[in-house]
């Protein structure tokens, strides 16, 4: 049973505790409440570890300006590190937090948009630096569903319009298809007991026997696991086409989002998700910050942010503790290396693999980084002169939300800022929006992301219209503009997001977090994370990787 949106601008931490429970008890599992609030909240302050001032004259690089570094270096600050942000792109700040602006008013995001109420460690930064925040979750959707070329709307029947297209069992046929997608990702996590399932959120050195079949199988394993038939695989691929893009990866990694309820009130930043990273690098430049805890102007340390420096070696010279990092101008390939007392890595191991490592991080580490999975993503914007899907037609009457469909555009999502205009007068359907046109995975990112543009652009235009019942043409006139990013092709990233195959979490999840060369170099990032493709894991490995830094030199907490 799906819980109820709530629509809350700026939700107090209250409210969204209260979010969290009233979903987990429509759910069927109210006793998961403390578990998934303790393991997604941020790790203890740094200064539980060691004293402001304590690392002044220690100097520190930090592999990657995304957010897993911007948070490892904001609370290094805090200890008073001399700290060198070493980012190779140099265009723009946040990795993968990439919000585009057609214009000052018309944007949206081609990396991270939605941030779940239950990541409490991004939340913690979103409060920290004030930012402004609304709900994209609509309490009734009315969106479209096209598999098997038939059109639906979200509120329309699945059974009696889709179940006689696929070969289905008997049991299968009348089964009711909440009660089948629950016995497809509920049922198997519902089988353990709230401690085993809260693993699926935890790195661990050895896990429970009981759980390890979720994480060493496929999604296509393990339903075929719970004696669902092919035809029914199909039909749930096909509703439900980011679970199907991903059929191949590891079940843990669906199911996990499931446990935490990412998908159930979900918000955005105000102008914009790049709003946070802005806010980590003017905080580098500012000395009386609250965000510093009032900890005094000369016992914060420094941080220098270098944009267009691409890691090229990391080493470790032979009968010294130092780290020398090799680095790039991306503009002239003019090369530089500076040394330093510790490094934290943030980039992703699609980047890491390019890098000379000498001498290398351990068998297991190495490993990781030749064959860790990441996942491609596509997504196209169109600007629009006019909001066709909020206009009270058959092929409008939305507002936020996404459009699912088996074709390879995979989803459509609808801007959410109309969803709670208090005047329908200022929230016109005739005013431009900013649709993401196709937003996709792994194989139909890279198809439809390496069709040429012109042929892109027009395939792109004429799904929509085909999902939406409109008539060939019919956005031509509408569409003023359009961008494409397509993840595997950005250059400083190659993937959107690490997406673990069958038996990888198990294998390399914990060896991935360990510190090399002598606790001299740590690691963040989402790929180290539980949280893969959330802004959660970034953030919390970032935070974590500094903890992990100080209390290495300072050997337990104070």
């Amino acid at each position: 049973m799906n819980a109820p949106f709530t629509q809350i601008l700026n939700p107090t931490n209250e409210q969204r505790q209260e979010m969290i429970r009233n979903s987990l008890e429509m759910a069927g599992r109210p006793e998961d409440y403390e578990n998934i609030v303790r393991l997604l909240s941020p790790p203890p302050d740094i200064t539980n570890y060691a004293q402001p001032g304590a690392l002044k004259g220690v100097k520190i690089g930090v592999i990657g300006g995304g957010l897993a570094g911007l948070s490892a270096a904001f609370e290094l600050r805090k200890l008073g590190a001399d700290i060198t942000i070493l980012e190779a792109n140099d265009s723009r700040v946040g990795g993968r937090v990439y919000t585009y602006y057609f214009n000052t008013e018309y944007y949206n995001e081609f990396g991270a948009h939605r941030i779940p109420v239950t990541h409490e460690t991004t939340w913690h930064y979103i409060n920290l630096f004030g930012l402004n925040t609304r709900p994209l979750s609509v309490r009734q959707r009315n969106n479209f569903l096209y598999v098997h070329n038939t059109r639906l709307r979200t509120t329309e029947s699945i059974e009696q319009n889709l179940y006689p297209l696929y070969d289905l069992t008997p049991q299968e046929r009348n089964t009711p298809w909440s009660e089948l997608n629950d016995y497809a990702f509920t049922y198997p996590m519902m089988q353990l007991s709230p401690d085993i399932r809260s693993e699926l959120i935890q790195i661990l050195p050895r896990y429970s026997p009981e759980i390890l079949s979720l994480m060493n199988n496929s999604v296509r394993q393990t339903l075929e696991n719970l004696g669902l038939s092919q035809g029914a695989i199909s039909l749930i691929s096909g509703v439900d086409p980011g679970t199907g893009s991903l059929i191949d990866a590891s079940y843990a990694e669906t199911v996990q989002e499931e446990y935490t309820i990412d998908y159930r009130n979900t918000y955005t930043i105000e102008d914009g998700i790049v709003n946070l990273p802005y806010a980590f690098i003017q905080s580098f430049y500012k000395d009386n910050l609250p965000q510093y805890q009032n900890i005094p102007p000369s016992q914060l340390g420094t941080v220098t942010y270098w944009p267009g420096q691409s890691v090229t070696g990391i080493y470790q010279q032979e009968n010294s503790d130092q780290v020398v990092l090799a680095h790039r101008n991306v503009r002239d390939l003019s090369s530089t290396s500076d040394t330093f007392d510790y490094v934290i890595c943030a980039i992703p191991y699609s980047t890491l693999r390019e890098v000379e490592i000498k001498p290398s991080f351990s068998n297991p580490k190495m490993q990781a980084i030749l064959e860790y999975n990441y996942t491609n993503s596509q997504k196209t914007f169109f600007l629009c002169k006019e909001r066709f899907w909020e206009q009270d037609t058959d092929y409008g009457r939305i507002v936020g939300g996404f459009s699912q469909t088996d074709l390879p555009i995979q989803y459509i999502f609808y801007p959410g800022d109309h969803l709670l205009c208090p005047d329908p007068s200022f929230c016109s359907p005739n005013e431009p929006g900013v649709l993401i046109a196709s937003y996709n995975y792994h194989l139909n990112s890279t198809r439809v992301g390496n069709m040429s543009e012109p042929l892109r652009f027009e395939y792109i235009k004429q799904s929509v219209e085909e999902v939406h019942g409109l008539p060939r043409g019919f956005l031509d006139p509408i569409v003023a503009d359009h961008k494409t990013v397509v993840w595997d092709n950005e250059p400083y990233n190659r993937g959107a997001f690490a997406e673990s195959l069958p038996g990888q979490k198990q294998l390399f999840a914990y060896e991935m977090l360990k510190p090399e060369y002598n606790q001299r170099v740590f690691f963040a990032g989402e790929h180290v994370s539980t949280k893969h493709g959330w802004m959660q894991g970034a953030l919390y490995t970032g935070k974590e990787a500094a903890n992990q830094l100080a209390y290495s030199i300072y050997s337990q907490p104070m």
